[in-house]
């Protein structure tokens, strides 16, 4: 018998040890790697013109086309009903390569269901946001990818970025395993969707420019993907910078310490930067509509344009500080020139707090780096305008020029590691 126990003993040894070793194996393969966001936006609660019409849900499948900034092979996708009031409910996904930014067809070869806890469909209750199971969809950094899903009804409220300037593809049935969708309407907003992310080292990071409508994109072209922050992105490959992860977390018409057409910045941080995965820098460029609106509504006496300034530089530490909390640098962006735009029609008192808040950004030392969006792209004959070749004509937003003199602007050695001041 003890014989017996000792053969039986040595069996499970025998069993053991090799499982223990492929066990160890996996978990330091595993702890070499992590998730980055790829790809991602902010969300908001979109206005009634940029919702999507409740026949376009109903019974209806959605195609979406995102430029991830990562390559890699192993894939997920994080859906959002973050502004949903009510559970939200996707009967069938998938990801698939697209053949290219603003078309609707896929490569049928790499189309693949997405799964929710091994399951084709999921329910993502009101305020919460899921990610899909992971599936291995090779693709190089700058792929165009798709993601398609399909609904049999509208979301009671609508959690959706609007400002995408990428078309998005609806049609009725449940099409999403099909790669060529031809009778396929379309629309220029993303809905439901929050990040494409990628298992990368752990040496790789991402950074989120978070801001208003200058880094939403307003300027660029539509399924042009040349943003300031997909331009940055495009010059971190070309110059052959370690690979990096780029989100765009703009929102038009936002502000840092009001609600505008989407939430505040201040809220919308934990969200937007300090919760995405891999995160390890930012850069904040915010106040034009800070600025701008408190002119524009009357309200800038004296008091009231020395409090604005006061509150603009307490949020921009606050954020510093979180993001600090959390291993995160932050890289400081001046506020570009608006005079002359119609929207705003600033005044001189107005020019003198954007260059009193840019004197802060440049010199207080609250920021790890600083990218100095005004001085790439202001006309040094008249410092508080655009150079005419960086103004879309609105005096506002930088055109394709100014996107991309700014995305020269950032200071890529900021981004190669992340040292927090102290």
């Amino acid at each position: 018998m003890r014989q017996a126990k000792k053969l039986w003993s040595a069996t499970l040894l025998a069993i053991a040890l090799p499982l223990a070793v492929t066990s160890a194996v996996a978990s330091a393969a595993a702890a070499d790697v992590h998730w980055v966001a790829s790809w991602g936006t902010a969300q908001q609660v979109p206005e009634p013109d940029n919702m999507l019409p409740a026949e376009r849900w109903r019974e209806s499948s959605l195609r979406q086309i995102v430029r991830v900034t990562l390559g890699g092979s192993r894939v997920r996708v994080r859906f959002s009903n973050v502004y949903g009031t009510t559970p939200l409910f996707i009967e069938a996904a998938s990801l698939a390569r697209a053949v290219a930014a603003g078309k609707t067809d896929v490569e049928a070869s790499s189309l693949q269901q997405l799964k929710f806890a091994g399951r084709n469909n999921v329910m993502i209750p009101a305020g919460a946001e899921y990610y899909s199971d992971p599936v291995n969809l090779p693709h190089a950094a700058a792929s165009d990818l798709a993601i398609s899903m399909y609904f049999k009804g509208e979301p009671v409220r609508q959690t959706s970025h609007p400002g995408s300037r990428a078309n998005s593809f609806y049609i009725k049935g449940n099409r999403i395993l099909e790669s060529a969708w031809a009778d396929a309407g379309k629309v220029a907003h993303w809905y439901q969707i929050a990040d494409v992310e990628v298992q990368a080292p752990r040496s790789v990071g991402a950074v989120v420019a978070i801001g208003d409508s200058i880094t939403d994109g307003a300027g660029s072209t539509t399924d042009g993907n040349d943003r300031w922050p997909d331009q940055l992105s495009a010059r971190l490959i070309r110059e052959g910078a370690p690979a990096m992860g780029v989100i765009n977390a703009g929102i038009g018409g936002g502000r840092m310490l009001r609600d505008g057409t989407g939430p505040n910045l201040a809220s919308r941080f934990e969200r937007d930067v300090i919760a995405r995965s891999g995160v390890t820098h930012a850069i904040v460029m915010i106040g034009v509509n800070d600025l701008g609106g408190q002119h524009r509504n009357g309200d800038d006496v004296p008091e009231a344009r020395k409090k604005i300034i006061e509150d603009l530089l307490t949020a921009h530490i606050q954020l510093v500080e979180r993001a600090h909390a959390h291993g995160i640098c932050v890289i400081g962006a001046t506020i570009t020139p608006y005079m002359g735009s119609d929207y705003y029609r600033p005044n001189a008192s107005n020019e003198e707090d954007r260059q009193a808040i840019n004197s802060w950004i440049r010199t207080s030392g609250v920021f790890d780096a600083v990218a100095d969006f005004d001085a790439a792209i202001r006309d040094p004959a008249q410092v508080e305008r655009m150079r005419k070749e960086y103004d879309t004509g609105d005096f506002l937003h930088p055109s394709t020029a100014g996107l991309r003199a700014m995305a020269h602007a950032v200071p890529l050695p900021a981004l190669q590691k992340c040292v927090i001041r102290q």
